[in-house]
């Protein structure tokens, strides 16, 4: 560092670069200037006479640095290795998604596996008539006597092929089940599907009641084997054969 004497005065040259050293340089230099002025002050009397005006002048200096000049270099990365990192994360997005459907197509299978393939059209009802001759005539279906508005249930499978005011029975539903038979059930107070509805077997689609040709609330159920026009079949036996006991 060098000086210069203008009469009883002595000015002290403070080169370029350490004009715009930064906060930490600063901060080095006061130290070392404070330690060199405490240790040194007997046997440098002048540079520690000098001294206070040096640090006042680098602490205006660097006052006045733009924040610009203090912020440091930007942390960066290449797109070759963003776009690795996007395969990875989609990746690991894909077999997370993997797990998930294989998780929800074995809880599928398992509940549709546990699903009964037919029920009792009626719970808890009193067969009241048998798929047998009556009063001088066939009677084909069975009689299923319980309180009026108990729920009515599908025996299988299937779409509804009808669904309303019926001759005799009032109101029926024919359901074309996946065995390929056609159930039908009658004397409902209340049809609760529609047409083209598809119904899983344990669906309630009406509500008990003694409408038609009655003498009291009953479910009429019958049997069309192969379709609407096939053979009428014995609905008791037909329920035995899927596992069902009335």
């Amino acid at each position: 560092m060098g000086s210069r004497h203008v009469g009883s005065t002595t000015e002290v040259a403070v080169p370029s670069g350490l004009r715009r050293r930064r906060p930490a340089a600063l901060l080095c230099a006061l130290v070392v200037g404070g330690v060199v002025a405490l240790l040194g002050s007997q046997a440098l009397p002048s540079a520690g006479a000098e001294q206070p005006a040096l640090v006042a002048e680098l602490a205006a200096h660097d006052a006045a640095l733009s924040d610009e000049e203090l912020v440091l270099p930007q942390a960066a990365i290449s797109e070759v290795e963003a776009h690795a990192r996007l395969e990875q994360v989609a990746a690991a997005r894909a077999e997370r998604q993997a797990a998930a459907d294989a998780a929800a197509a074995a809880a599928a299978a398992a509940a549709e596996a546990a699903r009964p393939k037919a029920v009792l059209p009626v719970n808890g009802a009193r067969m009241t008539t048998c798929f047998c001759m009556r009063w001088g005539t066939m009677h084909w279906g069975v009689d299923l006597a319980a309180p009026m508005l108990t729920p009515e249930y599908a025996a299988e499978d299937g779409v509804v092929l009808r669904a309303g005011a019926a001759s005799g029975y009032g109101q029926a539903v024919y359901i074309l089940g996946v065995s390929g038979d056609v159930t039908v059930y009658g004397h409902m107070e209340k049809i609760e599907v529609e047409v083209g509805d598809v119904v899983e077997a344990g669906d309630e689609i009406a509500r008990l009641g003694s409408r038609g040709q009655s003498t009291g609330p009953h479910l009429h159920f019958e049997v069309h084997s192969g379709g609407m026009d096939g053979k009428r079949v014995d609905p008791v036996k037909w329920l035995r054969a899927k596992g069902v006991d009335i």
